[in-house]
């Protein structure tokens, strides 16, 4: 998705040679905390726009991993942090909106307790189901589980996972019964539906593709409000009748509350200046990312805020609760 801007290459060129030279204001390297252990797609993202962003800045940038607790041990340490600019998280929908309402005891407030920089996207989540499912969209099963209620499942990697809320909110805004059975992890709860031990499922497109392509999964909808650009072919669960479902991951950096508006400017300028290469682009593209189009700081905050009170009422009906 393309950014709002006129010209993006001309702009681009004009911010890269006219306004970053100033953010070379420190010789400290710029910790980017990932709240979640190298290897996955947050880390991936994470380090691609590391690597264009020290150009740009006359600083090095460094992932710092820091996993656990969900993501609150990273988010909790840049809240701790100092607002000099050079410690950012590069959250994402746990740390930033869903885990204030799972977790009995946090040691941060999502809204508070830190400065928006950027949104850098969303990550789509798709709704499968094992083939011989007799649906083949949509309306058909919302149809189907409300005239067998009780029968059908769907497997989660987990109570309080992003796919067990998936379920739930489709049970909140449909009005059926699916089961919800959890797994311990993405793998095995991908390997029951592949088995026909559950119904359905909600995942990430790139993990739910090849078994759509080799026809172990049946394909139903997406879970965000626009399509994905890898699956544009495919309709949303809101296209197909479902309101106010949107169930993403969403990227967002974000810097410590103290951090002056200024900084806060300067590294939003970098980090637009970053997505908006070419080479960058691809990969995030390639990630299944879709760019975010809304990217000021004040654009991101009232985004959390929605997503922090949409997840609320979503985690309080599921009963899920973390110690």
């Amino acid at each position: 998705m393309p950014f709002p801007i006129l010209n993006r290459r001309h702009v681009g060129a004009l911010l890269a040679s006219a306004a970053l030279p100033a953010l070379a204001q420190s010789d400290r390297p710029i910790n980017l905390v990932v709240p979640f252990s190298p290897g996955g797609p947050t880390d991936a993202m994470a380090r691609t726009l590391a690597t264009a962003l020290k150009p740009l800045l006359g600083q090095n940038v460094l992932v710092d991993n820091r996993p656990g607790a969900g993501g609150n041990i990273g988010a909790e340490y840049v809240a701790r942090a100092e607002g000099d600019g050079n410690t950012l998280l590069f959250g994402t929908s746990g740390p930033l909106a869903i885990n204030v309402s799972l977790y009995r005891k946090m040691g941060y407030d999502p809204v508070k307790s830190f400065a928006p920089v950027v949104q850098i996207g969303h990550l789509p989540n798709v709704l499968v189901v094992y083939p011989s499912l007799p649906v083949k969209d949509v309306p058909e099963l919302i149809a189907y589980a409300k005239a067998h209620p009780g029968k059908l499942s769907f497997a989660s990697s987990g109570n309080g996972a992003s796919s067990h809320l998936a379920g739930v909110l489709f049970n909140l805004r449909c009005g059926t019964d699916i089961q919800h059975v959890p797994y311990k992890g993405t793998g095995p709860a991908l390997n029951d539906l592949l088995g026909g031990q559950v119904s359905m499922a909600f995942t990430d497109v790139l993990t739910a593709l090849p078994h759509v392509k080799a026809g172990k999964l049946k394909l139903l909808g997406v879970t965000s409000a626009t399509r994905s650009h890898i699956l544009p072919d495919t309709p949303t669960l809101q296209e197909q009748g479902v309101k106010d479902f949107d169930v993403s991951v969403f990227f967002g950096i974000v810097a410590p509350a103290s951090t002056p508006a200024p900084v806060v400017k300067r590294l939003n300028q970098a980090l637009i200046t970053a997505m908006q290469q070419a080479s960058v682009r691809k990969i995030l593209d390639g990630q299944g990312l879709e760019m975010a189009t809304q990217t000021s700081p004040e654009q991101l905050g009232e985004f959390i805020r929605r997503e922090v009170a949409q997840w609320r009422e979503v985690v309080k009906v599921s009963g899920a609760q973390v110690d």
